[in-house]
């Protein structure tokens, strides 16, 4: 799959876009791109509070997943400051066989207040706040994020390799309880796939998308895609944007959260339930408009309105108390 690369005096609206793009340049102007030094940039910013450090043995190769008998993760969780994380990187960045370092995640407004302001991105939501990544030469397992995701690179180079959300099935999910960082992840590692363990992902691959970016650059990644990403440079810093143009569901009734009971619905039933289930929720759920029922007969089949949203939220509660 060959990644759109869209200049960004160009730029769509994303809101709209199912596909992923790479927006060269995009933040090329940022002060904290130009900074000869990106850790006495940040050190500007930086408020001394305590971040979270993750750390991989040099066995791990960068990879921060599981180990191979899934249970548990094959790295360990730290605390400590943005001055601390950067002295680590500096003595990590003269070993011939260096852990794997991150600081992942990390809120930019809490931690670096006044960076914003400086390094500004108009293309996604005023109220979206950055969070910031900082390691050396990591690789974070595929996953997908429930939400829409800008990357930018700020300093040392990112590889992206992205699958669509329909190649689920062939990248060999792990456990949804017990994940690397909240979201499941795929155990096929795509620098590597290992064909004989995951036959499957050899699909997966033929589907994949690679980007590789430098500082400036950024990439859009659209609500589920997976996506795989590898840390090149001894030091490498991103930020990142995620969003949800989908209105907030109300407290569990998320997508996830709907997955979560039909799993628990649907456990146990014969086969041929299950598929005849599977047809329901195809076409019900997922399927054509009901043009052949009159607008005011097509109840929860049609356009559903706040009051009618409210009567069926009801309605689950009551038989989720029986």
């Amino acid at each position: 799959m060959d990644i759109e690369e869209i200049a960004p005096d160009a730029l769509p609206d994303l809101r709209t876009r199912a596909e992923p793009a790479i927006l060269r340049g995009l933040a090329a102007h940022w002060p904290a791109v130009r900074a000869e030094d990106p850790a006495a940039y940040l050190a500007r910013f930086d408020t001394g509070g305590a971040i979270g450090i993750a750390i991989a043995p040099p066995a791990a190769q960068g990879w921060l997943a599981y180990t191979p008998d899934l249970t548990a993760l094959n790295f360990t969780r730290e605390t400590g400051t943005l001055a601390s994380l950067f002295a680590r990187l500096g003595a990590a960045a003269a070993e011939s066989e260096p852990p794997a370092i991150a600081a992942q995640a990390v809120a930019v407004d809490e931690a670096l207040p006044g960076f914003t302001a400086e390094n500004h991105l108009d293309l996604v939501p005023a109220d979206v706040a950055p969070r910031i990544w900082i390691g050396n030469r990591v690789r974070v397992a595929t996953h997908h994020d429930m939400t829409s995701n800008i990357a930018v690179v700020m300093a040392g180079r990112r590889r992206f390799t992205l699958f669509p959300p329909d190649q689920v099935g062939n990248l060999y999910i792990g456990p949804f309880e017990f994940t690397p960082a909240g979201t499941p992840v795929s155990l096929v590692d795509p620098d590597a796939p290992d064909l004989a363990r995951f036959p499957l992902a050899a699909g997966a691959m033929a589907q994949a998308g690679v980007a590789e970016l430098a500082p400036g650059d950024a990439i859009f990644i659209p609500h589920m895609w997976w996506h795989h990403v590898r840390s090149l440079d001894p030091v490498s810093i991103l930020v990142n944007y995620w969003w949800n143009e989908a209105p907030p569901p109300q407290p569990g009734l998320a997508p996830i959260d709907a997955m979560i009971h039909a799993m628990l619905a649907f456990s146990g039933l014969p086969e041929n339930q299950r598929d005849a289930w599977r047809a329901m929720f195809e076409h019900v759920v997922f399927g054509p408009p009901t043009d052949h029922i009159p607008v005011e007969r097509r109840g929860i089949r049609g356009e559903l309105g706040e009051e009618s949203k409210a009567r069926l939220r009801r309605q689950i509660a009551q038989m989720m108390g029986r």
